[in-house]
């Protein structure tokens, strides 16, 4: 049996326990959990930012990304004191607001990391994000489909962002105004798919049973929902190429980019050249498109 290698690191006045640090969890890649922990760290200020005061639900694979893994709701034992829980629904989850606590989950195998849609303790959504899921293991149209949904959003005045899933798909984050519901944003996802299906019904489906979409892309806009999560912005992904999900601008898209082009080889330079592009946008109103919808059609 091979011998567990164990020490600590300090980290924010904090010891934080490491174990097999020449593990290789991305093969591929050539990335260690040493290097791993290495590259949490530089994603630290823009990862933690989308986590902080979120319940965490966490994927491991404790013998990397191509061997076993399972999902972590509960807070897993033993629980070093500077862990935060919350109490949820039974549940006790990891609250991920600092960077000694990122350190820890990631040398737990930790690889993927799906904050809560809301905040701590509260029912509102923090932002509305649509979920542009591909049938196929590789769909050449899917930057294509987000650029469609993009235009559609700008229609309405809503400015949005689209990022990487980090595995096969788009997300599109609208920065929305504090006090919308879950469901009123649904209504809206629920317009913005019906369009862009009708429009564009060879790409887009909203059927919701995988065997019935064929090669279209699924527009999900029932993810964003309370007590559901979605990738993180800036959470590693568990694919060969260590891809990380990562927010583009427009134009980018238009340049048709993989998604493996953004991975946690490559993600700091990137985010030293140019910032959290999510941050750049301000929270906007729906309450015009809310008031439109709710309005009789008339005759």
């Amino acid at each position: 049996m091979p011998k567990t290698i164990k020490g600590t690191i300090r980290v924010d006045g904090v010891e934080v326990s490491v174990s097999n640090p020449d593990k290789l969890l991305w093969p591929e890649a050539g990335i260690t959990k040493r290097i791993y922990l290495e590259k949490l760290a530089e994603l630290s200020p823009y990862l933690l930012k989308y986590c902080k005061n979120r319940l965490l639900t966490t994927i491991r694979y404790p013998g990397g990304i191509h061997g076993k893994f399972f999902y972590q709701k509960n807070a897993p034992e033993p629980l070093p004191p500077f862990v935060r829980t919350e109490l949820h629904e039974n549940i006790r989850y990891v609250v991920m607001d600092s960077l000694p606590v990122l350190l820890w989950l990631g040398n737990l195998a930790c690889i993927e990391f799906h904050p809560s849609l809301h905040y701590v303790g509260e029912s509102l959504p923090c932002e509305w994000m649509i979920d542009l899921d591909p049938s196929r293991e590789e769909e050449p149209r899917i930057m294509e489909a987000a650029a469609i949904v993009g235009d559609v959003l700008a229609s309405l005045g809503l400015t949005s962002v689209p990022k990487t899933s980090g595995a096969t798909g788009v997300q599109i984050i609208v920065p929305v105004e504090y006090g919308v519901t879950f469901d009123e944003l649904r209504s809206i996802g629920h317009f913005v798919a019906r369009y862009a299906t009708e429009k564009h019904p060879g790409l887009f489906t909203i059927e919701r049973l995988k065997k019935d979409r064929g090669d279209k892309i699924y527009f999900d806009y029932l993810q964003h929902y309370g007590g559901k999560t979605l990738a993180a912005p800036y959470t590693p992904r568990a694919r060969a190429a260590a891809s990380v999900s990562t927010p583009l601008t427009w134009e980018e898209v238009r340049k048709d980019p993989k998604p493996s082009d953004f991975n946690l080889l490559n993600i700091g330079g990137r985010l030293k050249e140019r910032g959290d592009l999510l941050a750049a946008v301000p929270p906007q109103s729906v309450k015009l498109i809310l008031q439109h919808l709710r309005s009789p059609v008339k005759a």
